[in-house]
């Protein structure tokens, strides 16, 4: 039904599945919101954007104010106070010849999560090489959570706050992998760590090699210690060896001849894993993923990284995630989902907190704008993105040539475009060669084998990124601006080597231009909105974060920069002085 006055086209706000879902924010964020509004004749309207929290009771009223003259476009913004469950609604009236008409929407949910739903420097790397020895023999000795725990002062002193594991649990047997994919394992190789499960237990189970569970209560603690977050992985699938084969056995597909179907994700075929069906006994698996998630958040975890969840119902993480969130509302998940953006979309709206995304692969200054701007603005209602520069099943091919400079401006470019973006341990000492040409797998990639790195040998040498990172972590941290996603501006650059764009928050106002080339000297003029950027003056003063130069820069700046110095400038990373 039509109200008295029409409003119509509110943003954000996200329908899925018949129903009106919360729109994402976190507690202190302040989010936009429009309307289109309409009375007959000539009278004039006010609208009002009404935030109540869970109860209905009013949190905050805020007027509302058409964008531009004749277009009935209004927008007023609104900032969710807490953590939890809020809804908003838009109020409009008109009054004249003495008299009152009202309208109004519907009724718009709004969430507030904690911070690290949208905030967060997350870096991964597998237990087992932290600390792993090669022996005289050729024979690599696994690394422990115990000798683990030494390596979580290098990454906290980075500035990362998530520290992701993959696969803790015992590795199947049966079809292990060997070095580079292999088909035949020697006795000595570990295993994929995904292909989870044996005599040892399953996804509520620590891989003996790894040590005990007290060994991870304390690695979660030191961790925690050290200031960073423990994600664990949730890979919904098996080993041939895990107990739940024999347990469950109508929980996997079969084939005509009974016997179970191995996992495929062409052209990638994975002999050592069986997949989940979800078909036959729903809620048994339901619970049984229950009560493995209550399990780990029991020892501390509160962050889990979701392995291949397109590959699972979207019901499925809706009814899952919904049961968890009224457990534990602190618990975050990210979709690991490399894959059709309808599917990604609909991970977020179903209750994901965030999601990999295509940042691996764009490259380009107007694929990176495109994409941009559709996380910024288009999706960010129900998506949340972290960028992430490489994964152990991603080495780009961007970064297969080893120079140091695309390593630097592309961890620039994750890191200040989205509040959340992620980094593979060996990125910081640019590990690169690929497995085969044409192919984005890394030579003796560590899913299928221990890797034994020099990491003080690198830092003797000064063969390592880690300085640089930590800056940008440093710079995140201490820059409202670059710890909130809808905030993103892109400006006009002269050259398709360079991209400009800014985001503020308040009185911080940070603007970042990036050198796309790592091989060449670029130079254009970048023009900036004045408008967007808040600035009323013809010049302003800035301070490059990366370096703590200072600069006088106008409407319509000149920028240059050198990648090929022997201490290479990429990019500037600036903040404005309002």
């Amino acid at each position: 039904m039509i109200s008295r006055i029409p409003i119509s086209d509110v943003s954000p706000t996200v329908y899925f599945g018949g129903e009106f879902l919360p729109v994402k924010a976190i507690a202190g964020e302040s989010i936009s919101i429009a309307a289109t509004a309409v009375i007959e004749g000539h009278e004039k309207l006010s609208l009002q954007v009404v935030l109540h929290d869970a109860k209905g009771k009013v949190v905050t009223r805020a007027d509302m104010h058409e964008i531009w003259p004749g277009t009935n476009r209004y927008e007023g913004a609104i900032v969710v106070p807490a953590q939890g469950d809020f809804f908003y609604v838009i109020e409009a009236d008109s009054t004249s010849q003495y008299r009152t008409v009202y309208g109004s929407t519907e009724k718009f949910p709004i969430r507030g999560d904690r911070d690290r739903a949208l905030i967060g420097a997350w870096y991964e790397f597998f237990p087992r090489s932290e600390g792993a020895v090669k022996n005289s023999d050729g024979t690599v000795t696994s690394g422990t959570f115990s000798t683990a725990t030494k390596r979580l002062p290098a990454v906290a002193a980075m500035g990362f706050d998530v520290l992701y594991l993959p696969p803790i649990h015992p590795i199947g047997i049966s079809h292990r992998k060997g070095p580079n994919n292999t088909l035949t394992a020697g006795a000595n190789d570990p295993g994929v760590p995904w292909a989870i499960g044996n005599s040892d237990g399953g996804h509520d189970a620590i891989n003996p090699e790894l040590g005990t569970m007290k060994d991870f209560e304390n690695f979660v603690a030191a961790a925690k210690k050290s200031g960073l977050e423990i994600a664990l992985d949730l890979a919904l699938q098996t080993s041939p060896d895990h107990p739940w084969v024999k347990s469950n056995p109508q929980w996997f597909n079969k084939r005509a001849d009974g016997t179970i179907a191995y996992a495929e994700n062409p052209p990638k075929k994975y002999q050592d894993i069986y997949p989940i069906n979800f078909d036959d006994d729903y809620e048994g698996i339901r619970d049984e993923v229950l009560r493995i998630i209550r399990l780990w958040v029991s020892k501390g975890v509160r962050v889990f990284r979701v392995d291949n969840p397109h590959t699972k119902p979207v019901h499925f993480w809706q009814d899952l995630l919904a049961i968890i969130r009224l457990e534990s509302p602190d618990v975050i998940f990210l979709a690991e989902a490399f894959t059709a953006p309808a599917m990604m979309h609909a991970l977020g709206k179903a209750g994901f907190h965030q999601s990999y995304t295509y940042f691996t692969w764009r490259t380009s200054k107007w694929e990176l704008m495109e994409y941009g701007r559709e996380v910024a603005q288009q999706t960010s209602a129900f998506f949340r993105p972290n960028f992430w520069v490489n994964t152990p099943d991603i080495n780009p091919f961007h970064l297969q040539a080893g120079n140091p400079a695309m390593f630097a401006l592309r961890a620039v470019l994750a890191a200040t475009l989205t509040p959340s973006w992620g980094m593979y341990a060996g990125y910081e000492i640019y590990e690169h060669r690929p497995f085969k040409e044409g192919g984005e797998e890394y030579l003796d990639s560590e899913k299928y084998e221990i890797k034994v790195r020099d990491w003080d040998g690198a830092t003797k040498k000064g063969l390592t990124l880690a300085p640089f990172i930590t800056q940008l972590n440093a710079i995140r941290a201490s820059n409202p601006a670059l710890q909130r996603l809808r905030n993103l501006v892109f400006h006009n650059t002269e050259s398709d080597a360079i991209i400009a764009y800014s985001k503020r928050e308040g009185d911080n106002l940070i603007l970042v231009v990036v050198n796309l080339d790592p091989s060449f000297v670029q130079g254009t003029i970048v023009h900036w909105d004045m408008k967007a950027l808040g600035i009323t003056s013809d010049v302003f003063s800035v301070k490059d974060l990366l370096d703590a130069k200072k600069f006088e820069w106008s409407e319509h700046q000149y920028v240059q920069l050198d990648p090929t110095r022997p201490v290479g400038k990429v990019a500037h990373i600036v903040q404005v002085k309002l």
